[in-house]
C-alpha cells in the first residue's frame, strides 16, 4: 500500500474496512471513539512533556522519536476519521466550514501576528 496521494474519504474507508474485518464495529461507539481520540492525544502530548522547545527540535532529529510521534499523530488521525465515519460528517466539509468561521472570527487585518484574548489571558495566568 502506498502511502501517497489518499483522500480523506479512501482512508476512512481502509479504516472502515479494518474494523470491519475484525468485527469490531460494535465498540467503536462515538463516545467511546473520543475517548480513545483523548487518550492517544495523551500519548502524543507525553512525547513533548517537560521538554523544551530547542530538546524537541533536537530530538526531531532521530527518526525513532520522529517515528514515535509520527505514530501517536497517526492513532489520533485514525480515531477522529472514525468519530467522523461513525456520525456521518464529511471531515473535509468540516474543516472547510470551520476555517471559514475562523476567518470571519480572526480576520487577517486585525489578527496577523496576535494571539487571540483568551490564549493570551491563560498564558499570562501560566507565567
Amino acid at each position: 500500500m502506498s502511502d501517497e496521494g489518499y483522500s480523506l474519504e479512501e482512508l476512512m474507508a481502509l479504516i472502515r474496512k479494518f474494523v470491519q474485518d475484525r468485527d469490531w464495529e460494535d465498540f467503536q461507539k462515538p463516545s467511546a471513539l473520543a475517548v480513545s481520540a483523548s487518550i492517544e492525544m495523551g500519548e502524543l502530548l507525553e512525547r513533548f512533556q517537560w521538554l523544551s522547545h530547542k530538546e524537541i527540535a533536537d530530538l526531531l532529529k532521530d527518526d525513532r522519536y520522529r517515528e514515535s510521534i509520527a505514530d501517536e499523530i497517526a492513532d489520533v488521525i485514525v480515531y477522529m476519521l472514525r468519530i467522523a465515519d461513525t456520525t456521518g460528517i464529511e471531515p473535509t466539509s468540516a474543516i472547510l466550514r470551520k476555517l471559514k468561521k475562523n476567518e470571519e472570527k480572526y480576520p487577517v487585518d486585525v489578527w496577523r501576528g496576535k494571539i487571540p484574548d483568551k490564549i493570551r489571558k491563560k498564558k499570562l495566568m501560566t507565567r
